[in-house]
């Protein structure tokens, strides 16, 4: 799991038959202490998350394990949002 944040919507009018009715958003990747890094990802939301949240979101074989993904062509899926997280005891993000 990794932690991203929200940065945006993907609406694809055309589309494999079975992605019909998957809700996609486009995450940054964060890291340990909360800043962007890394490319944006297209990730199924299998969890109802929106602009600017926090998110623990899998990618490869295991986004193909929620109830909402599994059997469908997706390499990510957001599966939680975040409400807090520490490191070393200090709090690094609070909702």
């Amino acid at each position: 799991m990794l932690l991203a944040k929200v940065i945006g919507t993907v609406v694809s009018s055309r589309k494999e038959q079975s992605m019909t009715g998957l809700k996609l958003l486009l995450v940054r990747p964060l890291d340990a202490e909360g800043k962007e890094t890394g490319a944006p990802v297209v990730a199924v939301d299998a969890v109802g998350a929106g602009p600017h949240e926090v998110v623990l979101f899998a990618t490869g074989s295991s986004a193909r394990q929620t109830e909402v993904t599994t059997n469908r062509p997706c390499d990510a899926v957001i599966m939680a949002i975040v409400d807090s997280w520490e490191v070393g005891g200090e709090g690094k993000y609070k909702k």
